[in-house]
């Protein structure tokens, strides 16, 4: 009887987050889960904005958001290179899309109040990748700064 209960509490059945498909979707996920841990911080600002947005952009409940920030944070680790999460994005959405996506980026980049190095390194990167312009991306930086100043302030 003491055997058995001791095994109830070895057996190590948990719940694994499944590693999902590298769609578009999971993509841009995956790709703000990496801009919020460029600089080396992964904050509670920006896993709610995380999931903020991928509401907003999928049509999802908050449970079902923070189910789908797991499974981007995981295809972010399975994925190392920047570059390859970019291409499935780039390929797969219209220039509106992109344009929406980088706002995005920026919006978890920018929710603890601190524009680092590194992240505005990753972020030139995935603006390259996915084509658009210097001074497109410029505007949508300074428009990200200055919303989050009015958001913040």
């Amino acid at each position: 009887m003491f055997d058995a209960l001791l095994n109830l509490f070895k057996q190590t059945d948990t719940y694994e987050t499944p590693l999902p498909e590298a769609d578009a979707r999971h993509a841009v996920g995956a790709l703000m889960v990496r801009a919020a841990k460029a600089d080396k911080a992964y904050l509670f600002e920006e896993v709610e904005q995380i999931d903020r947005v991928l509401a907003e952009r999928n049509d999802l409940n908050a449970v079902d958001a923070a189910k789908m920030r797991a499974a981007c944070e995981k295809l972010e680790e399975a994925m190392p290179n920047t570059a390859q999460l970019a291409e499935i994005v780039r390929n797969a959405i219209s220039a509106a899309e992109k344009e929406a996506t980088v706002r995005a980026l920026w919006t978890v980049v920018l929710v603890d109040g601190v524009e680092h190095e590194d992240e505005d390194e990753l972020m030139h990167q995935v603006e390259n990748i996915l084509g658009l312009s210097p001074g497109l991306a410029k505007r949508l930086h300074d428009e990200a700064v200055a919303h989050s100043r009015t958001f913040r302030g």
